[in-house]
């Protein structure tokens, strides 16, 4: 009995051992910090692959703002990510939830195009322009298609211009 209560404890306290998840290490500076860069991405959420284009504007001084659309061109988020770290959700359609594209779409744009501070980037990165980010709930493959280095319009980072929920 005691021995039962020995191994148990010890199982307990030791908890199952799981290999780490592989995290994308993006070399520092892999894209330019003033650029518009064109993506396209295959998101698999909940059994089901959705096509999706983003095009991300950076800025060095002004941050970066994301704009995902679907295949027809209908927005389905925009989001700003300040230099000061703060997200704003400028804009969010039906399927995607503000709360969501804060939490995850804010981290992976983070993880691919940030500072490289992120320390929860779980993925792989395939090629210089092709990344696979694996969490828990969902997979994004993406494909940068272009970079177009250069100064962005100050006005694309105005967190004023945020539709109101």
């Amino acid at each position: 009995m005691r021995l039962s209560l020995i191994a148990l404890a010890a199982a307990l306290l030791t908890g199952c051992a799981t290999a780490p998840r592989p995290q994308i290490h993006r070399p520092t500076n892999a894209f330019p910090a003033d650029a518009l860069i064109t993506q396209r991405a295959v998101l698999t959420a909940l059994g089901r692959q959705y096509t999706l284009n983003g095009y991300l504007a950076s800025s060095a001084t002004n941050g970066q703002r994301l704009i995902i659309t679907e295949n027809f061109g209908g927005v389905l988020a925009e989001v700003l990510l300040k230099p000061d770290g703060k997200v704003c959700v400028m804009r969010c359609s039906r399927p995607l939830r503000p709360e969501w594209v804060e939490r995850y779409i804010a981290a992976d744009v983070r993880c691919l195009f940030g500072d490289a501070t992120e320390t929860d980037c779980p993925g792989q990165m395939l090629s210089p322009t092709h990344f696979l980010i694996e969490r828990r709930w969902y997979k994004l493959d993406l494909h940068i298609v272009e970079t177009k280095p250069g100064p962005q319009p100050a006005e694309m980072f105005d967190a004023s211009k945020a539709e109101k929920p």
